[in-house]
């Protein structure tokens, strides 16, 4: 019972809209920003339960060893139920926020622009030919949410936290995607899906990967000046954490290695922070 309970929690992703909420959360309180935030997490929450389960009703399972995809090739009704559920409650949220109509959608577009690949229309496959392709679409729309998106609705962009906090979350954020994409590598070769990963040998891919962490430790020590020394420590544990994980991720696949433990250090130094902060 509690193995099913956490694959529906891991499975669903609402484990991982979690995981947004509290990177809102940190962002706020790292820039200290004010706007309407609770209206923006529940958007952000509703795009994000509307924006994974699309992708993954649209990801074929039937033939696949993942456990993931076997949980949602069975689930396929209830993902497309909470794909429209989501629709609805970030509509929703979205008009209450119309006044940044513009800042919004762009994170709409580019959480599209993920998905739009598996998208059975020749009008999208072309953008599985795109060289940035998947890992930098991905790594945008998290930054671009989590990061940027909070600061352009609060009307605070123009200051240097904001710039280092954005470095330091879109550079993690990278490093953790290559580790997926390093997992995916055959199977994107196979269905012909472009990126950076796919045209870089190991040696290069290696290169790219630990110098996105050099960066996102570097960032997370610029914003020294502008925060406190515990605080700045919360942004070092996830760097040094995908680290020391690196080598089980290139050895193991599995899908509670990925979408929980990887996942979720997108969103430690939040959780930390939140501790220091009692």
């Amino acid at each position: 019972m509690l193995r099913s309970l956490f694959n529906f929690i891991l499975f669903t992703s609402i484990y991982i809209s979690g995981c947004a909420l509290g990177m809102i959360w940190q962002t706020n309180q790292l820039l200290d920003l004010h706007y309407p935030k609770n209206t923006f997490y529940l958007f952000v929450f509703f795009s994000t339960i509307c924006s994974y389960n699309f992708h993954w009703y649209l990801t074929p399972g039937a033939y696949s060893a993942s456990e993931r995809m076997q949980w949602g090739n069975r689930h396929r009704t209830l993902m497309l139920a909470l794909c429209g559920v989501g629709m609805l409650g970030s509509l929703w949220f979205f008009w209450q926020l119309r006044e940044h109509w513009l800042v919004l959608s762009g994170s709409v577009i580019l959480t599209f622009l993920y998905s739009a690949p598996k998208v059975p229309h020749k009008a999208f496959r072309w953008l599985s030919k795109i060289a940035i392709g998947k890992t930098l679409f991905l790594t945008f729309v998290w930054t671009y949410v989590t990061t940027l998106l909070p600061a352009l609705v609060a009307g605070n962009t123009t200051t240097a936290p904001v710039i280092f906090l954005t470095l330091h979350r879109f550079t993690l954020i990278y490093a953790i995607c290559i580790l997926f994409d390093y997992r995916d590598l055959e199977s994107d070769r196979k269905e012909g899906i472009r990126s950076l990963i796919t045209a870089l040998d190991e040696k290069n891919l290696n290169r790219l990967y630990y110098f996105s962490l050099l960066l996102a430790a570097v960032s997370a020590g610029l914003m020294g000046p502008f925060t406190t020394l515990p605080a700045i420590a919360t942004l070092m544990v996830p760097v040094i954490a995908t680290a020391l994980i690196t080598h089980k991720a290139h050895h193991d696949d599995s899908d509670y290695l990925f979408y929980f433990v990887l996942d979720g250090f997108m969103a430690l130094s939040a959780v930390l922070y939140w501790l220091i902060s009692w």
